[in-house]
């Protein structure tokens, strides 16, 4: 069942609400989580702005774009994603929840101008090694149907839930036996400030990306990057561009404290008519030897949007 919303909800006010219950809920005793929401979210009549878009586009190192690109189209239905998440009877913690991993597919160039229809829902919460993990899901549409669909899992620490381990996270002592590329091919110097920066185009003000006070308030020694900013740099810089249709996936290892430096390999596939076809990419530090996240990206037919 769809509940229908006037507008996107905005970000701080969802986050005002979770940190006030979240802080009432501090002092009960902890209790396995109930179960989670069957109720979708939808707003309709989306509509993206050029000064957004292109403050995007600048934070991205990228030019103006013609059509809206795939990192720019999960701003858009964020707000919507976490207002199922800020329900009262949403059983995790919405704040200091960590980002694990992503499934998009863009199924089709996006023009500015189009109107869209965006749904959210959560599904499979799961118990985890650190906690219980949950997938949030998102399904963004025109009049023509499905263009944009996407999956994040988040783990909340701490917390337990029934059912079978989840496995999207290794533990510490499998991270350590990960093989890391020999060379890097690029690498990007993230600023202090990346976090706020991410936040003023994208509406997403957790804590814990925005400065070391707002972090450790919420049980982070640093703040860190937001995992979509990287998977949006990622799929912005290597992926084919907004005029094709693509799949990409990314799943985190370790967080990018802020300031830091993180060296990237990318290899890249094409066709013998030179098209771009997919490509594979692992980010690390280059200091602790430590994996940030990997990513893989792959065309999907021109039709893949058509029902």
């Amino acid at each position: 069942m769809d509940r229908r919303l006037d507008a996107p909800p905005k970000l701080p006010t969802l986050y005002a609400a979770a940190l006030a219950r979240q802080a009432r809920n501090a002092l009960r005793r902890p209790a396995p989580a109930d179960p989670l929401p069957t109720e979708r979210h939808r707003v309709d009549n989306v509509t993206a702005t050029q000064e957004k878009l292109d403050a995007f586009q600048r934070l991205m190192g990228r030019p103006q774009a013609e059509f809206l690109p795939s990192g720019y189209l999960h701003t858009l239905a964020f707000p919507v994603a976490v207002s199922v998440l800020a329900r009262p009877d949403f059983p995790l913690p919405l704040l200091g929840m960590i980002h694990l991993s992503n499934e998009i597919h863009h199924l089709r160039p996006i023009s500015l101008s189009e109107r869209l229809s965006v749904t959210a829902w959560v599904e499979n919460l799961l118990p985890h090694h650190s906690g219980a993990q949950v997938d949030v899901l998102v399904d963004i549409k025109t009049d023509s149907g499905s263009v944009w669909r996407g999956r994040s899992t988040y783990l909340a620490k701490g917390v337990k839930a029934n059912g079978p381990a989840g496995t999207a996270v290794p533990s510490a002592g499998e991270r350590r036996t990960e093989q890391l590329p020999e060379f890097h091919t690029r690498q990007w110097a993230l600023a202090s400030d990346i976090g706020r920066r991410y936040a003023s185009v994208s509406g997403d003000y957790n804590p814990i990306h925005l400065s070391g006070i707002s972090a450790r308030a919420s049980g982070m020694k640093r703040p860190i990057a937001h995992g979509m900013y990287l998977a949006s740099r990622m799929a912005a810089e290597m992926g084919p561009g907004d005029a094709t249709p693509f799949r990409w996936t990314v799943e985190f290892r370790a967080p990018v404290t802020l300031p830091s430096r993180v060296f990237l390999s990318a290899g890249m596939d094409r066709s013998v008519t030179a098209q771009w076809q997919g490509a594979e990419v692992t980010a690390w530090d280059p200091r602790r030897r430590r994996k940030h996240f990997s990513g893989r990206m792959e065309r999907l037919g021109d039709s893949a949007g058509e029902e």
